[in-house]
């Protein structure tokens, strides 16, 4: 009998789901309207919708992993949890304090982000370890008592304690953390030496105190969501998306809520890389644009780029995340004039509800869906395979009572500019992973998905100096399929800040022993047993030049150093300076900031069936419809309108041409070329006059 995954995948304005079967290759694929209000509710409603158009029995549903935006928005609206802080003597005032950023230099009056501990939150306690772990003033039970008394009287419902070089020396917190679970087990409890044990205290103190601000909030929204899926009927524990690309259980993003920030996005990336990997493409950029915000993150030769920090609500949040970089460009951005008149796009959305004007809703105000839909971009009549109808008429109406008529100018010539904005805006964001880190984008490929990816992606791709585009077969839902092409992946770092010299391979080695235990306990809570076939282990040292203020990530070959290994690590760090800034400095010393280790559970791919071959005998736009559609390269044409279900493997076709399908449109443009891959993706070929050809 075959078992059945389920990947839900959150996004601002849809929730998309992805059903796919282990036995047959069969796949199905749904989307439904975020419930803002509610999302837990929307997920559940759109999970039974998508078992009753499969016809699969609740019981036949072995995987379900879910992809959500819940702590992202959480802190980026300020709705976390009542929180509460047990710190070190004197050491109160580090949250407010912050570091000397300023992120507009000639703004004086930018204020600082409010934390979520207020001051009267926070509680000090008389204890000190010193920078090299020794203790300097003992921990006395009845100070962290206090503590709790002082946080519980002020309606505290989570505590995070962090104490000063508790990265050398977690004992101090270890107590605090027993005296809290024995004396008030109610409270939710975040602990920086687990959280994060790394230096620098404001980044570990402000990682902490955002993951216990998050705990109460997505322990609510798990609940809930747990016991909806059980009602339905499904016995699978259901997973959650982390920011890293990898797949837990719920207990465990209970513990760290911070690990999801970027957990929709992820499954994006994920299945990219699977995509490349399959079409033998290895250096690729994703290009995920949906109703609210355009994530891209670069793929070289196969692996994902990865960061360590992120600035999370102007919060420098410390987390391994897969480098996702996010604009606030849209299908929903709206258009607007700012106050010397200049035509701006985002990044303010309209959302899902009432969404953009021309989806009937109530919108009235223009976004770049409706000048997609003006020029003809996107179909004038209906959007999700008929389900939803379109007005072209509110559309325009928006884009001329909104900022036209204020311009002077006409809808159109108007709504020219908002795609021309748009795609600036998301060329920009391209740079930024690609040229800003020493990549050059021509070496690359453009994966576009999201909703709204492929009407944009060409353009993009041809600004940013792209030849290739590659459009996968359901780029809609690209992102909740990553989710079911996921393995489990854990991540485990603590700072050992010495000289990279033998002398102290003792010390690095006692941190890479603690670092494998640590991996091992987390090994165990995901229930893997003695079987350790399918689990794969990434060591990796932070190296720096001393003096520095910022590392670079180098990989090792194992859990284990020796002369030979510490000088390979350091010799690859000098190549590695030279190829990032153009210059190294063999001749000045290097140190040993954090050890690092990545776990990886494997997990079952499911497999994509091939589709049908084309015949080359017959022309695949023979015969299809037309309709006026913008160009920057023409103006307006009258351009065939494909189906994307009648493109079979193997056909060739000359641009301009538009692709519709249930979930998005694709934009070829003018001078281009396009062959369809085996598994139905789209190989675009922006270079003119070049025959259609996969992507190399």
């Amino acid at each position: 009998m075959s078992e059945y995954w389920i990947g839900i995948d959150t996004g601002g304005t849809f929730t998309d789901l992805v059903l796919g079967d282990t036995g047959g290759g069969r796949w199905h694929y749904h989307k439904v309207p975020t419930l803002t209000a509610d999302p837990a509710q929307g997920i559940l409603n759109g999970i039974a919708e998508i078992m009753s158009l499969a016809a699969v029995d609740p019981a036949q549903v072995g995987f379900l992993v879910l992809g959500t935006t819940l702590a992202t928005n959480a802190v980026l609206e300020g709705q976390w949890a009542r929180t509460g802080l047990i710190t070190t003597q004197g050491f109160g005032d580090v949250l407010s304090l912050a570091r000397q950023r300023r992120p507009h230099y000639f703004n004086l009056d930018v204020p600082k982000p409010t934390p979520p501990v207020p001051d009267d939150c926070r509680a000090e306690v008389a204890e000190r370890i010193a920078a090299g772990g020794e203790v300097v003033t003992p921990l006395r039970d009845e100070e962290v008592l206090r503590a709790i008394d002082e946080l519980r009287g002020r309606g505290v419902q989570t505590v995070a304690i962090c104490f000063l070089h508790a990265y050398q020396n977690a004992a101090h917190e270890a107590r605090a953390r027993q005296l809290v679970a024995q004396h008030w087990p109610d409270a939710y409890v975040s602990v920086s030496s687990e959280v994060l044990p790394e230096f620098r205290e404001y980044e570990r103190f402000i990682t902490t105190v955002v993951n216990a601000s998050l705990m109460p909030v997505m322990d609510d929204y798990l609940q809930r969501f747990e016991m909806g899926v059980r009602d339905l009927g499904v016995r699978s524990a259901p997973h959650v998306m982390q920011s890293n690309g990898g797949a837990v259980t719920t207990q465990t993003v209970r513990q760290r809520p911070i690990n999801t920030f970027f957990s929709g996005p992820a499954g994006g990336v994920v299945s990219t890389a699977a995509l490349g990997e399959a079409c033998g493409v290895r250096n690729l950029i994703t290009f995920d644009m949906g109703g609210t915000s355009t994530d891209v993150c670069l793929i070289r030769d196969g692996r994902p780029a990865m960061k360590s920090e992120r600035d999370m609500g102007g919060f420098p949040v410390r987390t391994r995340t897969l480098d996702i970089h996010t604009i606030g460009a849209g299908g929903g951005s709206l258009a607007w004039l700012d106050a010397g008149g200049l035509l701006k796009v985002g990044p303010k959305s309209a959302s899902a509800y009432p969404g953009p004007a021309s989806y009937g809703r109530g919108g009235t105000r223009p976004t770049v869906t409706d000048a997609n839909v003006l020029l003809g971009r996107l179909s004038p009549v209906a959007l999700l395979g008929g389900r939803m109808s379109m007005h072209p008429e509110l559309a325009a109406q928006a884009i001329r009572d909104e900022v036209a008529t204020a311009m002077g100018r006409g809808a159109e010539e108007v709504a020219i500019g908002i795609l021309e904005i748009a795609n600036a805006n998301m060329t920009g964001a391209v740079r930024v992973i690609s040229v800003e880190q020493g990549e050059d984008p021509r070496d690359y490929a453009l994966v576009a998905f999201g909703g709204a990816g492929p009407l944009h992606a060409a353009d993009v791709a041809a600004m940013a100096g792209m030849r290739h585009v590659i459009v996968p077969p359901r780029p809609g839902l690209m992102s909740a399929q990553g989710l079911l092409q996921s393995d489990r992946q854990g991540d485990f770092s603590l700072t050992r800040l010495v000289p990279a010299t033998p002398d102290r391979l003792p010390s690095l080695n006692a941190g890479l022993r603690e670092l494998a235990r640590r991996a091992d306990d987390w090994l165990a809570s995901e229930g893997v047993g003695h079987d350790m076939s399918g689990v794969a282990r990434l060591w990796q040292l932070d190296l720096r030049y001393l003096g520095q203020n910022a590392e670079l990530i180098l990989d090792i070959a194992a859990g284990e150093l020796d002369e030979a290994a510490l000088a390979r690590a350091v010799d690859a760090y000098h190549a590695r300076h030279a190829d990032l800034y153009g210059y190294d400095m063999r001749a000045q010393g290097v140190e040993v900031v954090n050890l690092r280790v990545s776990v990886v559970i494997a997990r079952e791919r499911l497999q994509v069936a091939a589709i049908a071959r084309h015949d080359a005998r017959t022309d695949p736009v023979a015969g299809a419809p037309t309709r006026r559609v913008w160009f920057a390269a023409t103006g307006f044409v009258d351009t065939p309108v494909l189906q994307r279900d009648d493109l079979l493997a193997g056909a060739c076709l000359d641009g301009p041409a538009i692709v519709e399908q249930m979930d998005t449109t694709t934009v070829i443009p003018p001078g281009s070329s396009t062959r369809v891959g085996a598994d139905g993706s789209l190989h675009i070929d922006l270079t003119p006059g070049a025959p259609g050809k996969e992507a190399h």
